[in-house]
């Protein structure tokens, strides 16, 4: 029985749903980070995204994971009888679906290194009585945090790909919108079977299907979509011009800029493409958050970028 909200029912959060769909079709882009308060819907939309894609929730990694819980180690209940039983980490549960770390700016900079490195690398190196093992691992990662509860050292925050600032809705009705789809989705739920399940949920599974097939055609269109000269060097000029150190954000913004162009079915990457994902590929990268700051993107930040890829 469907008990998460479907993905085709989450009313607002476009920037959020955006940054997912992006993280999924080109994974190279290595994670998205969430930020915003309690209460805002960022679990509830990583799940319903989770189940969509991968038919099946989250793994979740805990605050107090201990690095053996995280890369793997041996099975506690076989040691205390003196066998040898490996125990995969919840980084190999996680392969070929969604790893969701909530609170991420809580948990021991050490892990979350770890975490970044197999997700950039794809490989996930287990060292147990002096040997080591590498497997290869790949999944959509998701972090979490609370800006209220203290931010990321500048080095982590720069290797997540992506990042979203979410607020809660403060438009009435935005506000009543979610709050009845939450209502009519917890009525048909009440209804439903798995043998007959309500014409609500129909129609909503088989709106999932169509958006997981159509983020499945760009993932494999990913590389048939052209980044032209001129793109790139925009990619360029909005991370200097937005002081992002080091050469990531560049990257960053071509690989979301080219995600984009393959979910909008475009053959060709635009200026256009670029502006809608500048914000999510530098709204972390800025000298502000580096120095602690949480300001959010804001309308001037949007007009900045307009300004820079029109050449004025």
């Amino acid at each position: 029985m469907i008990q998460i909200l479907p993905y085709s029912l989450i009313v607002g959060q476009e920037s959020l749903k955006l940054a997912l769909e992006l993280a999924y079709i080109a994974p190279r882009i290595g994670g998205v980070l969430i930020s915003g308060q309690r209460g805002t819907g960022k679990s509830t939309a990583v799940r319903a995204f989770a189940q969509m894609m991968f038919d099946r929730l989250p793994v979740t990694l805990p605050i107090n994971a201990t690095e053996d819980r995280v890369v793997g180690g041996w099975e506690l209940s076989k040691l205390m009888l003196g066998k040898l039983e490996p125990k995969i980490g919840l980084l190999e549960e996680a392969n070929k679906g969604l790893l969701y770390v909530d609170e991420v700016n809580l948990l021991d900079d050490h892990i979350v290194n770890i975490i970044l490195d197999v997700t950039s690398t794809g490989v996930l190196v287990v060292q147990r009585e002096g040997q080591s093992e590498e497997k290869a691992v790949s999944f959509t990662l998701v972090g979490t945090m609370n800006p209220e509860e203290g931010g990321l050292r500048p080095q982590l925050l720069d290797r997540f790909g992506l990042m979203v600032s979410v607020e809660a809705e403060t438009k009435t009705k935005n506000r009543i919108a979610i709050l009845q789809t939450v209502i009519d989705f917890d009525e048909a739920l009440s209804e439903h079977s798995e043998k007959s399940p309500s014409s609500y949920i129909r129609a909503a599974i088989s709106k999932n299907r169509k958006y997981q097939a159509a983020l499945e055609d760009a993932k494999e269109n990913f590389y048939n979509v052209e980044l032209t000269k001129e793109v790139v060097e925009s990619c360029t000029t909005l991370a200097q011009e937005f002081k992002a150190e080091g050469n990531r954000g560049d990257y960053m913004i071509a690989l979301a800029a080219r995600a984009y162009a393959a979910r909008e079915k475009a053959e060709v990457v635009s200026k256009q493409h670029v502006k809608a994902v500048a914000r999510l590929a530098l709204q972390h990268r800025r000298p502000e958050m580096k120095q602690g700051h949480q300001e959010a993107w804001s309308e001037v930040d949007d007009e900045r970028v307009e300004k820079i890829l029109s050449g004025d």
